[in-house]
């Protein structure tokens, strides 16, 4: 599963660089995601018609969160997603429809989150990787020529597959291969945006 992801993403890539000719282009960072997650984040958005875009977005989170020298508490991750967008006006304006996928590696202590892990997930670390697929809603609000502010929502599949921990620094396995499927949000933003004529 991991390698129809990576061959969908770079076929979108290939796609989408060799559709852009003098087109816009867009750079984002969503900073909903930046601030919940403490993840630095950024996006290119391209346009491929008068209506479509293709945006490619993701985060990278390496370190552990402040606390002492036995807290473990962390949300270390990545994710790339992309995303093809079908604007119902003109591109980078307005209301969009969105189709993407997501792909992620993570190691995450210490955080209560019941819908991917279950009750009590903030006494285990969880370490493993997800994949999934979603559609979307947006709204880009234009600020001026070059910046705009984007709200985005969307809802999917994702499987998690994982290892479980006892959480303490270098805990025990508890459970191994775990996989779990999931339907739910995939995606939420509130990006900054600025546009590349």
């Amino acid at each position: 599963m991991k390698h129809l992801i990576c061959i969908i993403i770079l076929s979108l890539v290939l796609f989408a660089g060799q559709q852009v000719q003098a087109q816009d282009v867009a750079v984002k960072t969503n900073l909903l995601y930046g601030v919940y997650t403490y993840t630095p984040n950024l996006g290119l958005e391209v346009g491929l018609g008068k209506r479509t875009t293709l945006d490619i977005s993701g985060g990278y989170n390496p370190w552990n969160l402040k606390g002492s020298a036995d807290n473990n508490k962390k949300a270390v991750h990545w994710l790339v997603e992309p995303e093809f967008r079908y604007w119902l006006c003109e591109r980078f304006n307005g209301h969009f429809f969105g189709i993407h996928a997501l792909g992620s590696q993570f190691n995450i202590a210490q955080h209560n989150l019941p819908m991917l892990f279950g009750k009590g997930s903030d006494k285990y670390r969880y370490e493993g990787w997800a994949v999934g697929a979603g559609v979307s809603y947006g709204y880009q609000l234009l600020l001026g020529k070059r910046w705009s502010v984007e709200f985005t929502l969307g809802v999917g599949y994702a499987q998690l597959n994982y290892d479980k921990y006892d959480c303490p620094k270098c805990g025990e396995k508890i459970e191994s291969g775990k996989t779990k499927n999931y339907f739910g949000p995939t995606k939420a933003g509130i990006s900054l945006i600025f546009i590349i004529k």
